[in-house]
């Protein structure tokens, strides 16, 4: 009297096309490297939006929990700096965490502008949880890609970052 377990399919993967012939018809390279980076963006928002759904939590929270979790004791000042996010927008981030039972900040003693970020029960559970995550879907495309590729493509990825901060500054390239 065994049980038959109906195995789970996964909807297929379908990949943002580099140069879909009737979308991306006479685009430049710039062009079409622009409209993958604003593809992703909006896969991005999408998957954001649902995680907020399913699970209460959009990525850059999700973010913070994962990076918390890897540096128990981060300050906040340095968690804004990996997240390359200021420190105004991750101070609300962090309070709704908190609020949300998932986060712990203790203050400094010495500097009460200093808090260091540990996570809760809660945060460990959740950050337990990978299904319907976006680092989900990165850690089946780490696993699929050949290491060159990955490489590569961080490096693309870090030059893009820094070009677009240049830009972003004040008196940065291009204005």
């Amino acid at each position: 009297m065994g049980r038959t377990l109906k195995a789970r399919t996964r909807k297929p993967v379908t990949a943002i096309a580099p140069a879909a012939p009737d979308s991306a018809r006479g685009l430049d390279e710039a062009l079409r490297f622009m409209r993958l980076i604003w593809a992703i963006d909006h896969e991005l928002e999408r998957v954001s939006k649902r995680m907020e759904t399913r699970l209460g939590l959009t990525i850059p929270q999700r973010m913070s929990l994962l990076l918390v979790g890897h540096n128990p004791g981060i300050l906040a000042s340095e968690l804004a700096a990996v997240l390359h996010l200021h420190r105004a927008t991750l101070s609300g981030i962090v309070r709704r965490l908190r609020a949300s039972g998932y986060l712990e900040g203790t203050v400094s003693r010495r500097d009460g502008r200093r808090v260091s970020l540990t996570l809760t029960e809660s945060g460990q559970a959740i950050n337990r949880r990978r299904a319907g995550t976006f680092e989900e879907a990165v850690r089946r495309l780490i696993a699929s890609t050949p290491k060159r590729d990955r490489v590569a493509t961080e490096r693309v990825l870090a030059r893009l970052g820094a070009e677009l901060r240049a830009i972003a500054e004040p008196g940065g390239a291009g204005r």
